[in-house]
């Protein structure tokens, strides 16, 4: 068991929370109960980790996307209602990390998600490891062999539907074998141009746009839409494998189904 006041320093110091402007509250969003015991991690807060949460008997629930977004309305009505008046009945705090779980070098989205698809990690587009979003690398050895002659967009999909449990959406574009690969999880899909010019063949997100399709096939690089949930799923599970392995917390993952 931990203190809540310790465990939320321990995650902000992990994540350098303090270092991002983002579009939400980074850190603690609603105040639980002082001691935690039980974590319970998920993607997103939404009515029914909520609900596990609570069923759980959860101390504190951790995830991806939880409330207070920029230009959401401030108004503490209907479904906001709902969620927070369950978290306050229950005394569980909630704790969210959004662009600091995305680009940490260990337990972040992009991170745990090349570990997952067997990537070789080369470095960031736009910063360094642990400051970008768009990462950059290439398919691990076992990929590469299994591909025969060479990987190609399609085998690459297939590969990434069976390590995500859902089938991705192609639009074909690569002109050659895939040797250099780009990724962002989530709503990422307007970073393709950077993709290209990082000189990747391929460029995997979360989401697609309707322009995103346009741009693949113009430019000349294979991109695939993997699912904004599916993308994001594995670095609130390293957050909790991390707090569990570090202070004796018990932690469980939930899974709430979302096929965007």
């Amino acid at each position: 068991m931990i203190s809540r006041q310790a465990l939320v320093a321990a995650c902000d110091e992990r994540l350098q929370a303090a270092r991002f402007k983002d579009y939400t509250v980074n850190g603690l969003q609603v105040e639980g109960r002082e001691r935690v015991a039980r974590v319970m991690t998920g993607v997103t807060a939404c009515q029914a980790l909520v609900d596990e949460a609570v069923a759980w008997e959860a101390d504190l629930l951790l995830v991806h996307h939880g409330y207070f977004w920029k230009n959401e309305p401030v108004e503490v009505t209907g479904m906001k209602r709902r969620r927070l008046a369950a978290l306050l009945a229950n005394d569980i705090s909630l704790l969210a990390y959004h662009l600091p779980l995305d680009v940490h070098p260990e337990l972040g989205n992009n991170a745990r998600l090349a570990e997952r698809l067997g990537f070789e990690v080369d470095g960031c587009a736009d910063g360094e490891l642990g400051e970008g979003l768009l990462w950059l690398g290439r398919p691990g050895e076992a990929l590469t062999s299994a591909g025969g002659e060479g990987l190609d967009e399609q085998a690459l999909a297939a590969h990434v539907a069976r390590q995500l449990g859902r089938e991705p959406l192609l639009i074909e574009g690569c002109r050659g074998p895939v040797e250099r690969i780009a990724w962002c999880t989530g709503g990422a899909q307007d970073m393709i141009t950077a993709a290209h010019e990082a000189g990747a063949d391929v460029f995997i997100s979360g989401e697609i746009s309707e322009r995103t399709t346009h741009l693949a096939r113009e430019l000349g690089i294979g991109y695939l839409a993997a699912g904004h949930h599916a993308t994001e799923r594995y670095g609130v599970q390293a957050m909790g494998a991390w707090l569990a392995a570090e202070y004796g917390i018990t932690h469980r993952f939930v899974e709430i189904d979302n096929p965007a």
